[in-house]
């Protein structure tokens, strides 16, 4: 198992690493070094650790369509929040294929995927604006269409109540509202992250924060680990 992880500023990566057994844990202290194992076929799988936060756009430049879902857990229960990037997820288009790459990783994690969509009102708040409207008649449609093919429903502002029914894929009106949930729970809440899964690109990737706790790094490490042995 190889696996690469970047080095920014903050030293707690490298306490994180001296935690496990690997002797194949590279080292990234640049962006361009992390980039380049990003794409080799030897390299199992890559954590962006506390480099900067730029290297998702230079991925970007190279893998266009990625998205990130970010693997939360909460009172035991581990689901997949998407998007996260604030750049993600403008279109129905988008959101059908965040639908079916978050269900296959939530299937290599070895859970069946329910998946949860999330829009801008209840169902008696639409005609109150054009943009409530849309996120409303967007979730609905693809509920409609997706309903033999995944077990999915349209919960609308009730976010609450997604993970209350333990969804494990909760799939957010758009990327800016997604990061602000994500913020809100991982960042005040205190809700356990593992970091974000980078997804429709070569290798394995999780991006993590800059600012992460030693235990954070870790947890990110360890899903890696898990996902790598699920596919080998």
């Amino acid at each position: 198992m190889k696996i690469a992880i970047g080095l920014g500023e903050n030293k707690n990566v490298l306490e994180a690493v001296e935690m496990f057994p690997f002797d194949d844990i590279k080292i990234a202290k640049t962006n361009e070094e992390l980039l380049k194992y990003i794409e080799d076929p030897t390299i199992d799988g890559v954590i962006r650790g506390s480099l900067e936060s730029n290297i998702i756009m230079d991925l970007k430049k190279k893998h266009p369509h990625i998205f990130r879902a970010s693997i939360l857990e909460k009172d035991g229960h581990i689901f997949l929040l998407t998007p996260v990037g604030i750049d993600e997820c403008d279109t129905i288009r988008a959101k059908r294929v965040i639908i079916e790459e978050s269900s296959k990783m939530i299937e290599n994690l070895g859970l069946e995927p329910k998946i949860a969509l999330i829009s801008g009102g209840r169902k008696q708040d639409k005609g109150r604006s054009a943009k409530i409207d849309q996120t409303i008649d967007e979730c609905e449609q693809l509920t409609l269409e997706l309903k033999d093919q995944y077990n999915i429903k349209h919960y609308y502002i009730l976010i609450e109540e997604a993970i209350k029914d333990q969804a494990n894929i909760i799939v957010a009106p758009d990327g800016i509202i997604g990061n602000i949930i994500f913020r809100s729970l991982v960042l005040v809440s205190g809700v356990r992250s593992y970091g974000a899964l980078t997804l429709k690109q070569p290798n394995l990737f999780i991006d993590t924060s800059r600012s992460q706790t030693t235990e954070g790094y870790v947890n990110a490490i360890k899903l890696l680990s898990h996902l790598i042995g699920k596919e080998k």
